[in-house]
């Protein structure tokens, strides 16, 4: 393993219920908004809504509160006001959950990082006394070369 551990924490199992606790919530909360489970084709076929289309809708709801007559009789200009409203509190929590997500995974990374190291190094040192017949190794290295499958050579394609 390297000598430069960047990170030495821990999580303990009460911290991990607080969140869970915070999470589920959260989720308890939005449970009458959080309503759909859609797709890959649902996701794909509908409009994105990102910062500019946001901006986009608003600036056209407003100009339909000001110009009536020219809203047509079809459309329901409050209830795009209420789903523009619901997008955007949305978009401010997803934002910050964004945040808070990618922090969460550049700390995995990090520390799975230096954790697959050390793990390496043990198997690297492993396979070396293996090889080297030293005793009550075979079953360690037996176990752990599972992780690195050898593709088996045809001999037909190594002419």
């Amino acid at each position: 393993m390297s000598s430069n551990n960047r990170i030495s924490a821990e999580i303990t199992a009460e911290q991990k219920a607080t969140i869970a606790k915070n999470l589920q919530e959260a989720k308890e909360t939005l449970k009458g908004v959080l309503i759909f489970n859609l797709t890959a084709e649902d996701r794909q076929a509908m409009l994105k809504l990102g910062p500019k289309a946001l901006a986009f809708v608003n600036r056209s709801i407003l100009h339909a509160k000001q110009s009536s007559n020219l809203v047509p009789s079809f459309l329901d200009v409050a209830e795009a006001q209420k789903n523009y409203k619901l997008a955007a509190d949305l978009y401010e929590i997803y934002l910050e959950q964004s945040k808070f997500l990618r922090s969460i995974e550049d700390c995995m990374m990090v520390a799975g990082g230096e954790a697959y190291e050390a793990a390496l190094v043990f198997y690297n040192a492993v396979k070396g006394a293996y090889r080297s017949d030293i005793p009550g190794t075979q079953d360690v290295y037996e176990d752990l070369k599972q992780q690195f499958p050898r593709a088996r050579k045809n001999p037909e394609t190594n002419i």
